[in-house]
């Protein structure tokens, strides 16, 4: 049984985080540079703003697995999905809030929301693939 060091987070977890942060830096940079030129300025903002709540939550979610796993002898399981409930629950907000204040360019920010998660999952296969296929 492995014994965990306080405050660690695999390797594969951070390069994960990594690459998906990169990825959804790069995107938004894209959705920029396309949007922008064709008179979609605000569609583009809305959408970064997506993006960079996927990037915060993520970071928010990996920290928060790991005071999970190392805060006590018994980590409560309340005290963590409280913490999941709050942290969506402000995400929505403001998605919400930007899609209802700013029509219809806020609702770009779900768009971009869902961009950031398709490339969360495709980023956390990666590692999958490679050792499936070194086997």
């Amino acid at each position: 049984m492995m014994t965990a060091v306080p405050g660690y987070v695999p390797p594969v977890s951070r390069a994960t985080f990594r690459r998906t942060a990169i990825a959804g830096v790069a995107l938004a940079i894209v959705v920029v540079a396309v949007c922008v030129p064709l008179g979609y300025g605000l569609f583009a903002l809305f959408g970064c703003v997506g993006i960079a709540l996927g990037i915060i939550n993520s970071a928010f979610a990996m920290g928060s697995v790991v005071r999970f796993s190392h805060g006590s002898a018994t980590p409560s399981k309340a005290k963590f999905s409280g913490g999941v409930l709050l942290r969506l629950a402000v995400i929505t907000v403001v998605a919400f809030g930007c899609a209802l204040l700013v029509r219809p360019y806020g609702i770009a920010v779900f768009g971009g929301l869902a961009v950031f998660q398709l490339l969360a999952t495709v980023s956390s296969i990666l590692p999958l693939i490679k050792e499936i296929r070194q086997k």
